[in-house]
């Protein structure tokens, strides 16, 4: 067994390219894992890190098996290449269930470890990742009837992660809410909702109790004007820049103490304005399983 001096990176699926202008010192890509000679990178694209990443070469698949066993119990296999011999080995490994996650859920507590193949007879794995789902992704089960757009997913996945969620009574702010994904989400949770939007919510999420539309610019509701709320949200469509300006005025007001929100980017990542964001303490960046050419910004006290 070879351990790697450094870690290794997983990119969500399209996004190797911002993967790698993050990364220093990378050493070798296979796919979308970008293996480095760096310790720990902060990697706002990455969909899970590897921290302990090691080389091992096995003569059989039993061989494998009993190596990634004796180190813990949960691992998931990342597809590269090999993938006959990959399936005969994880017939070996105890098995870890897939089935779609149901909103809400804890995160789990168990580590999950990551796994490849190189070639027939070399595998690279890391038994301590950044997530502890499978290769950094949380499926859902989704819901087919209800929500006007799959934007519900993206926030449902940010409150797992958050570790909370808004409840009966919470009053919440939600600015670019059109059609009323995010809006369904939290009239689930049986919030008050002020939603903000130039352009109108589907008429069975306007229907839903707790909702409350109103027509407009949602950078015009104000601390001063509207007072306190438990969470703002936005999935605006909007320069990171003018998000940030707005969302300032309700930090430093201190009537607002949960956010969730979108920063949306036209082409190239502006990673000056991100780390802006991160300047507000007790926040984070990262990218959802269910982002595209964006990054959520959560701070939850």
């Amino acid at each position: 067994m070879k351990k790697i001096i450094g870690t290794a990176y997983l990119a969500p699926n399209g996004y190797e390219k911002q993967l790698s202008e993050e990364l220093d010192g990378i050493i070798e890509q296979h796919d979308r894992l970008f293996l480095t000679d760096q310790h720990i990178q902060q990697a706002f694209w990455a969909q899970n890190i590897w921290y302990e990443p090691f080389v091992a070469h096995f003569e059989s698949i039993g061989e494998a098996a009993t190596m990634l066993k004796n180190i813990q119990r949960n691992w998931a296999f990342f597809p590269l290449r090999e993938h006959r011999r990959a399936a005969l080995i994880t017939t070996k490994l105890p098995y870890v269930s897939n089935k779609p996650v149901k909103f809400p859920s804890q995160i789990p507590n168990a580590p999950m470890g990551s796994w490849t193949l190189l070639d027939k007879n070399t595998l690279i794995a890391s038994a301590k990742c950044s997530s502890p789902y499978a290769n950094g992704e949380i499926i859902f089960e989704e819901q087919r009837e209800g929500p006007p757009s799959r934007a519900y997913l993206k926030l449902w996945e940010a409150l797992v992660l958050c570790g909370k969620t808004p409840g009966p009574g919470d009053k919440c702010l939600e600015i670019g809410a059109s059609p009323g994904g995010w809006t369904w989400v939290l009239a689930k949770q049986r919030a008050e909702i002020l939603c903000v939007d130039k352009a109108p919510l589907a008429p069975e999420i306007v229907a839903m109790p707790g909702v409350h539309f109103q027509t407009g610019n949602g950078f015009g509701i104000i601390p001063s004007t509207h007072g306190k709320m438990d969470w703002i949200f936005s999935d605006v469509a909007c320069y990171p820049e003018k998000l940030l300006e707005w969302i300032l005025l309700w930090i430093k007001s201190g009537l607002c103490k949960n956010f969730i929100c979108t920063l949306k980017f036209q082409g190239d990542t502006s990673y000056a304005i991100v780390h802006e964001f991160l300047k507000i303490q007790g926040s984070r960046v990262l990218h959802l399983g269910y982002n595209k050419h964006e990054l959520t910004w959560i701070l939850t006290l």
